[in-house]
Order: structure tokens, then sequence, then C-alpha cells
């Protein structure tokens, strides 16, 4: 066996004798609190709508394990930044967790064909492809990774602001547009004729006001929150990228919950999809509010026709050539 399995063995054993709470690691008769305390990780402040689901979460796994499990949710980045949280949860100190999909494809490339741009035609196709076998395979993948994968979370469609007026491909041509830190997407922006600018996201907003860069890309909720809106108030409605989060736990906690009560690993599961849907309805509450609030300002809005959506889905076609090995994966997405 390896050090690694021991290594999480060892922690698995510890964890549970702690939570138990009983001496000698022994169940008694009447349980006056709780038997698993188990630790839920989120980067995002409490009133965000991720956080606000892995809280309905912890509600149904205490009402569906009638009281026995009991899951802590830690907001704000408490238990650490996302690569960290991912690392912790492999080795069983953290049980629950809600991810990025760009920093889980830095463990697993595969999933970074989730992010393509223009993959999905509008977000009912996204969550076709994710709720039906395309999803659950990759889900089932992060086995490889001692993690299961619980449900898919919305995290929005991403389109273009600028500080000057864009209103078709052409007018792409030359700007300087921030990007995240990732290849394929500054890879994108060179496509559609622009230069990427990888400026750290606290700083975007000095960088739009002293003229560092012409745009940015993100979602409604973020342009508003950031007050990008402020110094680049006109918005390029042409949704390039919907990129979903992932609610995750440990194998550690599933091994867990399962020597505890064989049913409450399913029971976790059907929780995490019902937290799921939470989460899609809060945060398509708070998108479009966030939309209607930015329209009301005073943001200039550009909607794409479909020709020239066309025009912007043909120019990002070079992006695909990394993927030729999953081109018939590709296929399935689109058609579904």
């Amino acid at each position: 066996m390896s050090g690694r399995m021991i290594s999480r063995r060892s922690v698995l054993a510890l964890a549970a004798c702690t939570a138990l709470g009983a001496v000698g690691c022994s169940k008694t008769e009447e349980h006056t609190g709780p038997e698993l305390i188990l630790r839920y990780a989120e980067n995002q402040p409490e009133d965000y709508p991720t956080t606000q689901a892995a809280l309905t979460f912890a509600d149904l796994v205490a009402e569906r394990t009638e009281g026995r499990v009991k899951v802590v949710v830690y907001s704000g980045g408490e238990l650490g930044a996302e690569q960290s949280v991912i690392e912790q949860m492999q080795y069983g100190g953290i049980d629950f967790a809600r991810v990025s999909l760009s920093q889980l494809a830095e463990y697993q490339p595969a999933l970074s064909v989730l992010q393509l741009p223009f993959l999905y035609t509008d977000a009912p196709q996204m969550w076709r492809v994710l709720d039906g076998e395309i999803g659950d395979e990759f889900l089932s993948g992060l086995g490889a990774m001692d993690l299961v994968g619980l449900s898919w979370f919305d995290a929005g469609v991403r389109s273009f602001y600028t500080r000057e007026k864009v209103e078709t491909l052409a007018d792409l041509a030359g700007l300087t547009l921030r990007v995240q830190e990732s290849d394929m997407m500054s890879e994108m922006i060179l496509d559609l004729g622009a230069k990427p600018a990888q400026v750290v996201y606290s700083r975007v907003y000095a960088a739009l006001h002293n003229a560092e860069i012409d745009g940015a890309e993100n979602n409604w909720p973020s342009y508003e929150a950031m007050g990008h809106y402020e110094v680049a108030p006109y918005f390029l409605k042409d949704e390039h990228t919907r990129v979903p989060e992932l609610q995750l736990a440990s194998e550690a906690a599933m091994e867990k919950l399962a020597e505890l009560d064989e049913r409450f690993p399913d029971i976790i599961r059907a929780c995490g999809k019902e937290s799921a849907l939470a989460e899609r309805r809060l945060w398509a509450e708070r998108e479009a509010s966030a939309e209607k609030h930015m329209r009301e300002w005073g943001v200039e809005v550009t909607t794409l026709s479909a020709a020239e959506k066309a025009r912007f889905r043909a120019a990002v076609e070079p992006v695909y050539a990394a993927f030729k090995e999953q081109s018939r994966l590709i296929q399935r997405i689109r058609e579904a």
C-alpha cells in the first residue's frame, strides 16, 4: 500500500474517532448530538449563491440523517485557496467543497474541454450535457483524484465589456482585453483579433480607468460588484464561455459516512443534486438582478445577431485544434 494511502487512512481513522466523540471510539445507545461532523470549504462570502447552496446542502444532510451528521460550512476562503482545498480533500483533511472547473483542470486536463469558447448554444444545452451521461462521466472520473463528484453548479456566462463601444468582431481588432490566467483564454482573445492581458483581478478597475487595457470579460454579477461598469460602460453580450463549477466530497468522507450508515453516501449524493438546483436558481436570480441594475444605471448593451455570433464562433475554431483527441466528445456536446 502506498504511503499516500496509509496517510489518508490514518487521517480517516483519527477523524472518525474525533467526530464520534466517544471514549474508545465507540457508539452510545443515545445520541445527544451529531455522530459525525464534516467540514465544507467555500471561498465566496456568505451571501453568495454558492455559499447559500452549501448551507442548503448542510441543512439537507442534517435533516435526512436525522441529525447524525453535521456539515459545517466555512465561507470566505477560511480553509484556504481552492488549490489548497483540493489537495487537503485528497487526504481527507476537508470533506466537501465547491471548486471552479479551471482549478480541477490543472489536475485533470480532460476537464478543459468543458471550458471551450462557444461550446454551448445556451444555458439549457449546457445543463442537458452536465446533468446527463457526459456530465456523469466527468464526475465519475474524479475518483482517480480520491474525489467524489456530487453535482454541477452554475457560474454564469461571460461576455466582454469595454471603454469604447464594440458591436462586431471587427471592432475587437487591436484592443487589449484582460483575461484570466489561462492559455486557452489568451488564445481565444488572439483568435478574435485582440491582445490578451493577464491583469490581477483586483487591478482591473484601475487598469480600465488608466487606459492600460481597453476592456475585460466576466459575468454580470462580477461586472456589477467590482464597479467595472463605471470605467467600461459598454457591454458586448457575446456570451463566449459558460464555465460550470463542481460540488465535491472527499473519498475519505464518503467512507466515514458509509461506516456510520450504509445509506448515508446515497443520501449525500441526493443532497448534492438538490442543493445544486438551489444554487442554479439563486445564481439566475442574481444574474438577472445585476443585468437589470446595470441597464438601469446606463450601461449600453449590444447583443450579437445570429450572423455576427457565427463569425465569433468561426474565429475561435483554432482553439479547438488542441482537442482533436476529444473531437467525438465535442460533437456529442454540440448535438445535446
